[in-house]
This record gives structure tokens, sequence and C-alpha cells, in this order.
């Protein structure tokens, strides 16, 4: 048996292994999906229920055909190594035959990729609570359908076989979010900075103290209530969007203002979303390297911006899987960094386009350097840095930034 058909093979085992451990255990489950946003929701949903209910969570962005069967299976990542299917598989049929302690809930993450996706894991675990992030103008892998409509009605199956009795918590801020209420016959809940939001947000900041960040502070509004919330070492309006929604999950399972309040002061951004680091030379490092699509470029240019630091340096690489929109969406960024940078630094053949429009727009050359790879970019990041700078660092995963972190980060 060749390498590709044996990875057929062990897909479909752990597939249908997946299906079998879900008709023995029955646990509820919370489906989370849009084009931004899954992992940190998905995390903010596990931060607000895991303090009174066993819950499980997909681990990273275990979000495709393979890891959400993965997820369901058990938590693996302590047996990775040697003999690990085998180990998987061993386990898993065992716990069909004995009962044993498992999860009441499961929190997975839904990724649609391309069109089918979504079918295809909901054959797998069909949710009770579906969770839509946002889709965006310019959704991330949109390169693989016709437009955002395309994606959103991709994502919107979740919700359309959602039960009667069962949640729709949806983006109140995303009109392709909005226009899903349509399709689901569940009980829908809203959540968002707009007024006609079920949960509202409002009051927002990220906060600064003797010029140093410390977190964002919110009130979340709620059935003619309000209550504060503050999250330290966490920044930007995508991590609040991420605890509005676990709060609209939270109410779902009967949890009150306070307790949500109380639950999302653990919450903690998820590795390389919009993390500040400590960096070289005194600086500050906004780690949001995992990936990058236009919607989530501008929330990052907004979050640096938003913080008061005398310099501040972008590094931004290519938004990858975006097929039609790749130009317009580089050039669109690039209208933005001036008013907002001192320097930027491009990886990529597609970032020279923001290159290319920041000077247009006034941006002095002087401040301006592209580069092919990470690996070419990164010393001179650090060259250029001072004491004091915010360095923004953005793009998608596979332009490796993180080799620039890893190198202008406080050991």
């Amino acid at each position: 048996m060749n390498k590709e058909k044996l990875q057929q093979y062990l897909r479909a085992v752990i597939r249908r292994l997946a299906i079998w451990t879900i008709d023995k255990y029955q646990p509820g489950i919370i489906a989370v999906t849009g084009s931004v946003g899954k992992t940190s929701t998905k995390e903010a949903i596990l931060c607000v229920l895991k303090r009174s209910r066993f819950v499980r969570a997909t681990h990273g962005n275990f979000n495709n055909e393979l890891g959400l069967p993965l997820t369901i299976l058990g938590d693996y990542q302590k047996i990775a190594g040697k003999m690990f299917w085998v180990k998987v598989i061993f386990m898993a049929i065992v716990r069909l035959i004995f009962k044993s302690k498992y999860p009441e809930i499961l929190i997975l993450e839904y990724a649609a990729d391309k069109p089918g996706d979504i079918k295809d894991l909901l054959d797998v675990a069909k949710p009770q609570i579906g969770v839509i992030t946002a889709i965006g103008d310019v959704p991330a892998h949109v390169e693989f359908y016709s437009g955002p409509e395309a994606v959103a009605r991709e994502k919107s199956k979740i919700l359309e076989g959602l039960p009667s009795t069962g949640f729709a918590v949806l983006n109140a801020d995303d009109k392709y979010a909005m226009e899903m209420r349509s399709r689901t016959r569940a009980y829908v809940m809203t959540y968002g900075f707009d007024e006609a939001a079920a949960i509202q947000i409002t009051n927002f900041e990220n906060r600064m103290e003797n010029g140093n960040p410390m977190g964002v502070s919110f009130k979340l509004n709620y059935g003619g209530s309000f209550v504060p919330v503050k999250i330290d070492g966490c920044f930007g309006k995508p991590q609040v969007y991420a605890a509005a929604a676990a709060a609209a999950v939270g109410f779902a399972f009967g949890m009150n203002l306070v307790k949500v309040s109380e639950a999302l002061q653990s919450y903690e951004s998820p590795a390389q979303r919009t993390k500040l680091i400590p960096g070289i030379k005194d600086s500050f490092v906004i780690d949001d390297c995992y990936n990058a699509s236009p919607a989530s470029m501008k929330a990052a240019i907004e979050l640096a911006s938003s913080m008061k630091f005398k310099r501040k340096i972008a590094v931004l690489g290519d938004m990858l899987e975006i097929g039609k929109y790749t130009i317009d969406s580089h050039i669109g960024i690039g209208n933005l960094i001036g008013d907002v940078f001192d320097i930027l630094v491009t990886v990529g053949l597609r970032s020279k386009f923001i290159a290319e429009t920041a000077s247009k727009k006034g941006m002095s050359v002087k401040n301006i350097f592209s580069f092919e790879s990470a690996d070419d970019a990164k010393f001179k990041v650090q060259e250029l840095m001072k004491k004091g700078d915010l360095i923004l660092i953005k793009g998608s995963h596979a332009m490796e930034l993180e080799k620039v972190v890893e190198e202008i980060k406080l050991v």
C-alpha cells in the first residue's frame, strides 16, 4: 500500500471511529466557523464553559477532515511520535467497548477551505449550537469560491442543520453572518458593537498604563443589564468579538453576566494571534503572524493605531488564497499604512503592492523595505528597531513570519 492510499485508509478509519464515539457518548457539540477568529472564539468559549462543565476543544486548528475526528476521539498531543496512529485507533476502540469518562461538551472548529467541506464535517458531528464569527467582503480561502456569498452559503450549512431547540450565535457586525439568520430554525443570538446586537459590546479600549500596554476593557450589555470586562494581556477587537461570542454561548448554558465576566478574566489569546510580547531593545511586538485576510489585516492595523508609541514598524507578508481579490486587497492595505506606521517592511511578491501603494500615498521610500522571504527580512527588521518601538508582524501562515518574531522577541 503506497503512502497516499495509507493516508486515505487512516482518514476513513478515524472518521468512522469518531462517528461511533459520538453515537455512544452523545456529547453536546458547539460548532465554530467563519473566515476569521475561529480559534480565538473557540478558546474563549472553552474558557467560559470549563469552570462548570467537562469540555474538550479542538487543539490549535484541528478543524479539517482529519483534525476534527481526532478531537472527537481524544486529546492526543501527549502521545505524538512513533506508533501514533496505532495508539489512536487502539484507544478509540477501547473507549467504544468499555464505557469511560467522556466530555459533556465538544467545542469544534469547522473549516471550509473549499465547497463541500462543511457537509463532510457535519456528517461526522452535528452540532446543537453554531457560532459564526465573520465572513467579510474578502474571506480567507475565497480563492476556491465564486465570492463571499458562496463562502457564506457554505458556512451557513452549520446553521441549517441545527435543531429548533439549538442556538445560532451570529456576529451582528458582519452582513453575511446576519443574512444567515433566515437559514436556521434555531434560536438566534447576536453579538457585536451594533446597537441591535442582543449582546452589545460598548466602552471598548486597549488599556495602557504608564506607557505599557495592559489589555482590553469593555462592557457586555445583555437583557437590560451590563457588566464590565477586563482581560489582561489581550488586545484588539478580534479578541473582544471572541469574548462576546463566548458570552452568548455561556448564556445559552444558563450562565449570567457576572459568571461570564469572571470566567473571561482568565482568557488568553492564542499564540500568534494579536499576541503582544516583549521584544529586544525594550520594544513591544504584536505577533499576529498565524494567518492573514484583508479583514484581519485591517483589524491588526487598527490595533496598532490605537496604541500610543513614539514609533511603529509594520512587517507585513502576503495574504494568500484570496484569488481574484489579491491585487486590490494588497493595494487597500497599502492605503492604510502611512497614517499609522513610520516604517514598512514587506515580505513576499504580493505584498510589494502594499509597499508601492504606501509610497504613492506619501510614505518615504527611505522607510520602505521589501524582501522575498522572512529569512531575508528578519535581520533588517532587527537593525531597524529602536528602543520603545511597536512592531506589528502579520501575514499568511505560509510566509513564515514567525521567523521574524523569533529573531526580535525578548528571550
